[in-house]
């Protein structure tokens, strides 16, 4: 049974099939809607991603994995990368979506700020900087939808945040 995320807002890219083997990351990914996201039983995980610019990629996946780790889930139950639109060419975030292969799912700060009430972290600098209070939990619970709960609270690298939100599997 597949459940689709009740979510809003957001961009979602795919890895483009004409695109093998692009330099160029953002031709590497086209966005289509986010309502195209969908959660079943065996994936209902959104790892959620935060970072610097220029973040090296080795550094979000090693995070990637560590948070997965955390929350005890393989890739296999992983359905989407999410964070904050600001990012949507960012390297590293592009090249953790490819490894796992899922689609990276983007959000404005006005949409991460509404799941502010949700957020184990909140935080003053981020909002400052971004204009929302978290962008890795909260960037995952919008993906996730109304009904997600973090599986794992923001955790930090040196350079980048990361969270796993669960869904309800509720219909949207």
């Amino acid at each position: 049974m597949v459940f689709r995320a009740g979510i809003s807002d957001g961009l979602v890219a795919f890895a483009a099939p004409s695109c093998n083997g692009c330099k160029d990351m953002g031709r590497a990914y086209l966005t289509v809607s986010v309502s195209d996201i969908s959660f079943d039983t065996a994936r209902r995980h959104v790892l959620g991603l935060g970072c610097e610019r220029g973040t090296p990629p080795a550094e979000m996946l090693a995070l990637a994995i560590e948070a997965l780790d955390a929350a005890a889930i393989g890739a296999a139950e992983l359905t989407a990368i999410a964070s904050i639109d600001s990012r949507r060419l960012e390297p590293a975030i592009l090249a953790v979506a490819a490894h796992f292969s899922v689609p990276a799912v983007y959000f404005g700060a006005l949409r991460l700020e509404e799941e502010t009430p949700r957020l184990a972290n909140p935080s003053e600098i981020v909002f400052a900087r971004v204009g929302c209070h978290g962008v890795a939990e909260g960037a995952a619970l919008a993906a996730a939808g109304p009904d997600a709960e973090l599986a794992v609270a923001k955790i930090k690298s040196a350079h980048a945040t990361a969270a796993v939100a669960r869904s309800g599997l509720q219909k949207a």
